[in-house]
């Protein structure tokens, strides 16, 4: 049995395939799975009603909680603590150490236990019917679909790797990196088969923001913007590793400086407030 599953962030290329498929230029999926950690921007859940309003290849919406509770809490997506009764923060957030130090962005639990896990128990119990750990029917040929486009070949190699390792009957595929189809070319795809604005999927919280980004949540979305900022004092919390923060800057998000570049030089050219995209999983 030959089942072909969308992974559906909801955002710009995941998009641009789910209409790609309802008009014929990809494959039909029989499935699109929208992995949800109850914490997108509302922007995000208003397109996903949208688009589950065309009727195309059924959109599954499934979750393993609320990310950022178990922030809060410390805890893992199972509620487990670490058994050194240490804190457990599942975002890559900015690390401060002991020292004063800058350390970089740390470790992400979250895309795999938010996001990876969630889709694979999909398939596993509800597509399938095995348990997790089992294997699926011998007949059986999962082929799942990731909107990485032609201008993401670090990850589109990174995934590759990571479903070689996997026994044969899971397959992956990048229709979007095939037709070499960047994201730029997505939006313009886009533009007139939609009838907003395709927001970028991520957390409300997500680390990977740019200022423009930040500056749209705390503009536009008040309730994503306090979350968020609920978020940042949690992860400062984190005793074992000096102090976290969620803006690159290494500063509380309510009190970090979200003018752009030609804002605080004074220079206001037409790429003053370039920032690289999120290289993370979440915002396919």
């Amino acid at each position: 049995m030959k089942t072909h599953i969308l992974n559906l962030g909801a955002g710009v290329q995941s998009t641009a395939l789910y209409l790609m498929a309802i008009d014929g230029d990809v494959p039909m999926f029989d499935y699109a799975i929208f992995a949800d950690t109850q914490e997108e921007p509302a922007d995000v859940y208003r397109h996903l009603e949208w688009m589950e309003s065309l009727n195309g290849p059924k959109i599954i919406r499934a979750t393993a909680g609320k990310l950022g509770d178990c922030v809060i809490a410390g805890t893992d997506a199972r509620g487990n603590r670490r058994r050194d009764g240490s804190y457990f923060s599942s975002v890559p957030a900015y690390v401060q150490d002991d020292s004063g130090k800058n350390r970089g962005i740390g470790q992400r639990q979250c895309t795999k236990e938010f996001k990876v896990d969630v889709v694979e128990k999909v398939i596993r119990r509800q597509i399938y019917g095995v348990e997790p750990g089992r294997p699926l029917p011998k007949d059986a040929e999962c082929f799942q679909y990731m909107g990485l486009s032609f201008d993401e070949p670090r990850r589109v190699i990174r995934v590759k790797q990571r479903y070689s390792a996997r026994p044969k009957q899971w397959k992956v595929e990048f229709p979007l990196f095939e037709l070499e189809m960047t994201r730029g070319d997505c939006r313009a795809y886009l533009k007139d088969r939609v009838p907003h604005p395709v927001p970028r999927s991520a957390c409300v919280f997500c680390p990977y923001k740019t200022n423009a980004e930040w500056r749209d949540l705390r503009d536009n979305d008040p309730d994503g913007w306090a979350r968020a900022c609920q978020i940042d004092k949690a992860v400062r919390g984190d005793g074992t590793r000096g102090q976290s923060f969620l803006h690159r800057s290494y500063t509380p998000l309510a009190q970090a400086d979200l003018r752009t570049d030609g804002q605080k030089t004074g220079q206001m050219g037409l790429f003053v407030d370039f920032d690289s995209e999120c290289e993370g999983m979440c915002g396919v």
